[in-house]
């Protein structure tokens, strides 16, 4: 495990610990992983920098170690942003630093290097909209969403949160369920009816057809609740795993990492952007729309008071829904937009991995996928099984998850070599790395 790898799992560790919206998690993993890869990028000068954060005032001393500037990078990150897991990101640092081989006069420099470059993180995200604390009023109108279990809509903020890659938040909103025209005319199609209908029967908590694999589905890719890693942390799971395969460098392995939280940033901001977006749809969950299916104006639907979506608290016995409007699935925007860039990355698809899930639900289950693409559509078809989301929230989260992924593939981190595959020009607004003459102690 290197040290790209090894912080990773500190972030996933403090995730488990603080718990929180996937949205505050993935800025987190953006930031610390930006932090890491220009600690490594800034020594061995092979891509453009992450643009928007100021790294040309940074003196690179001529020897450092590499790993113990990314070590203090992800520190100083973590630390700012999980403060009340001090104790696990100190104990975390010194297990870091008590692995690398380097002399005292390295590791010193690389404690700069990497708390310099942090602060020039952590200062480019400082005032980016996601600390806004927006409140939120929802609806009363057929297909409002509104709150199924007395919590307050999470993070509505997040829409107007400033992108890590994309120009504007809204650049991959994806279309209107189905293209109508508005919300009484999607309540009243065919194809509202049809969409509402499979959830109301695969995703019922004593559903009649759902199978045990359907079910194992629902609950691998879930990770809803507190105490685990949450969506975005699922995903750099399996980034760790195929790492792990490949046999990535450290290099490499702080480019892939990086690619991979920018895209899942930017996710967050996509599937946000679509369930508060005003004058929007704000689509309401599956429980509300059977339950109320009475109001809803479409002659095929039927209403069922007690229906209750399979999505439960295995501690509490508690069956819930999240806390923000269904379209899109974030589920399935995340899952896209790290399905994208690994495909991008290893310039392939069809990858084979075996993959472990957090959910208490589905203790030691396995599952073996031999694409990014099809683990990405498997999670958001678990949403529909999970009785938390129709169909259209994960087609469509996954359709704007890849154009996002695409996006910052072909545009963040590029190689400096102008004569490199696929190469044509250094992206727009992007500069190189700091000169210097630095070497690294890993190297030299």
């Amino acid at each position: 495990m290197d040290v790209i790898v090894q912080w990773n799992d500190v972030l996933l560790e403090a995730i488990r610990k603080t718990g929180g919206a996937p949205t505050i998690i993935s800025r987190v993993a953006a930031m610390m992983h930006i932090a890491m890869f220009e600690a490594v990028n800034v020594v061995v000068r092979k891509y453009y920098s992450y643009p928007n954060i100021c790294l040309t005032h940074i003196h690179v001393p001529q020897y450092v170690s590499t790993e113990a500037a990314v070590s203090y990078a992800a520190y100083r990150v973590l630390l700012a942003s999980y403060p009340a897991q001090a104790s696990l990101i100190d104990e975390a640092l010194r297990a870091a630093l008590v692995l690398i081989t380097d002399d005292q006069t390295a590791k010193d420099n690389g404690k700069a290097l990497g708390e310099a470059i942090a602060k020039a993180v952590l200062e480019c995200r400082a005032n980016d909209g996601s600390s806004a604390c927006m409140s939120y009023q929802p609806g009363n109108r057929p297909g409002d969403w509104r709150s199924t279990n007395g919590a307050s809509a999470v993070t509505p903020e997040w829409r107007n949160v400033r992108p890590f890659a994309m120009e504007r938040g809204n650049q991959f909103r994806p279309p209107f369920p189905g293209n109508y025209a508005n919300q009484v005319e999607l309540l009243r199609s065919p194809e509202y009816a049809a969409q509402l209908q499979e959830v109301q029967l695969y995703g019922n908590k004593d559903s009649k057809i759902r199978t045990a694999d359907q079910t194992e589905i629902a609950f691998f890719w879930a990770n809803d609740l507190d105490g685990t890693y949450k969506p975005p942390g699922h995903l750099f799971r399996m980034t760790q795993i195929v790492s792990k395969l490949r046999n990535l460098s450290l290099v490499e392995n702080a480019r892939l990492f990086a690619l991979v939280a920018i895209a899942m940033a930017d996710a967050a901001i996509v599937a946000w952007d679509a369930k508060y977006a005003d004058n929007y749809i704000n689509l309401w969950r599956p429980v509300s729309g059977v339950q109320l299916a009475d109001t809803d104006g479409n002659l095929v639907t039927r209403e069922d008071r007690s229906w209750t979506p399979l999505s439960i608290d295995p501690r509490t016995g508690v069956h819930f829904t999240p806390p923000f409007p269904a379209y899109v699935s974030g589920h399935a925007t995340f899952g896209a937009a790290h399905a994208g860039v690994m495909r991008n990355y290893f310039g392939t698809d069809n990858v084979t991995f075996e993959l472990d899930s957090d959910d208490p639900s589905v203790p030691y289950v396995k599952r073996r996928f031999n694409s990014f693409s099809s683990a990405a559509l498997e999670n958001g078809r678990s949403r529909v099984y999970l009785g938390v989301h129709y169909q259209w929230d994960a087609d469509n989260g996954y359709d704007s998850g890849t154009k996002l992924a695409d996006f910052v593939s072909a545009n963040f981190l590029q190689p400096l070599d102008k004569h490199c595959e696929h190469y044509e020009a250094p992206p727009k607004g992007y500069s190189e790395p700091v000169h210097h003459d630095a070497v690294s102690a890993i190297e030299a």
